[in-house]
C-alpha cells in the first residue's frame, strides 16, 4: 500500500505538466479561454464560455464553441473572420486558462479532496495522482461514480490488486461529472491486556496474531489462551466466540485478550 501511495504522489509532478492536453477536450461553459489573432493584437481577448456554450468575440459577435475542441474553435473562427471580410487569412489560438467544465470530483480519503479537470485522456490513477494519492486511512478499494447517456453506475476498483495484476483495464477512464469516492479503510478493534488498545486497519489475509502485533502485542498480564471476537453477522447481531491465532479478522471484529490467571 505504502508503494502505490508513493506512486500515486510522484505522477502529480508528471501530471501537472500535462496541461497542453487541454486541447483534446471539448470546450464547455465555465471554461476561461484566452483569444488572440495573429498580427490583430485588438482582437485579443480573455473570456468565459457561457452556459449556452458561446464566447463574444470582436467583429463576430456571440460565436458557438460549447462541444468543439481548442483546434476546431480555432478553426472555426478563423473561418467567419475571413468569410466576414475582416481578415484575408486569420491564424487564431486559444489558450484554455480555466478548463471548469470538464472536472471530476475525488472525495474520501485522499490527501488533497477537490475537483479536479480532466484535460485530455485521464483514467481513475491519474484522477487519484492529482489529488495527492490515497491517505494513509484510506482503503484498497475506491468507488467511481459515472453518468452516461443519462444513466448512473457505480463501479468498485480494487485498486491493490489492479496494479499487482497488472489488470489495468480495471483503471476505467473518466470524464468531466465523474466522481471518485476514496472510503475509510475497514478495521478492527482490540481491547484487554494489550500494549495499545484501539481502533487498526486491517491488512489482506491479517490474521488473529498480525492483529494482536498491531496492538503492540500482550501485556505482562495478558493470556495467549482463551482470545475472543465479537463479530456482528449479516442482521447486525453480536455473538462472541473464541479464536485461534491463525484465524482471519474481519470488519469491525473486536478482539478481547483476557488476563492470565497465573
Amino acid at each position: 500500500m505504502k508503494r502505490l501511495i508513493q506512486w500515486l504522489t510522484a505522477a502529480v509532478l508528471v501530471l501537472s505538466c500535462s496541461g497542453a492536453l487541454a486541447a483534446e477536450v471539448p470546450l464547455g461553459a465555465g471554461d476561461v479561454l484566452r483569444m488572440s489573432v495573429y498580427g490583430n493584437p485588438d482582437l485579443s481577448l480573455e473570456t468565459r464560455v457561457s452556459e449556452a456554450g458561446t464566447v463574444t468575440f470582436p467583429l463576430l459577435g456571440q460565436v458557438s464553441v460549447g462541444g468543439l475542441t481548442v483546434a476546431a474553435a480555432e478553426k472555426k473562427i478563423a473561418g467567419m473572420l475571413e468569410s466576414g471580410g475582416y481578415l484575408k487569412k486569420a491564424q487564431v489560438n486559444i489558450i484554455v486558462a480555466l478548463l471548469a467544465s470538464q472536472q471530476v470530483s475525488v472525495l474520501g480519503q485522499v490527501n488533497k479532496p477537490g475537483r479536479y479537470p480532466v484535460d485530455g485522456k485521464r483514467s481513475v490513477l491519474d484522477m487519484l495522482a492529482l489529488a495527492g494519492g490515497i491517505a494513509a486511512d484510506g482503503g484498497d478499494t475506491v468507488s467511481l461514480v459515472r453518468t452516461r447517456d443519462g444513466k448512473t453506475t457505480r463501479s468498485s476498483i480494487d485498486v491493490i490488486q489492479m496494479v499487482r495484476s497488472g489488470a489495468l483495464d480495471a483503471d476505467l477512464e473518466v470524464a468531466g461529472s465523474d466522481m471518485i469516492f476514496v472510503e475509510r479503510a475497514p478495521r478492527f478493534y482490540i481491547v484487554g491486556e494489550v500494549q495499545r488498545p484501539g481502533a487498526f486497519r486491517i491488512e489482506r489475509g491479517m490474521t488473529v496474531l498480525q492483529a494482536l502485533s498491531a496492538g503492540g502485542g500482550l501485556t505482562a498480564r495478558g493470556s495467549n489462551n482463551g482470545l475472543r471476537i465479537t463479530r456482528r453477522d449479516a442482521g447486525g447481531n453480536p455473538s462472541t466466540f473464541e479464536v485461534k491465532h491463525s484465524d482471519l479478522v474481519q470488519v469491525d471484529d473486536v478482539i478481547t485478550v483476557r488476563e492470565s490467571w497465573f
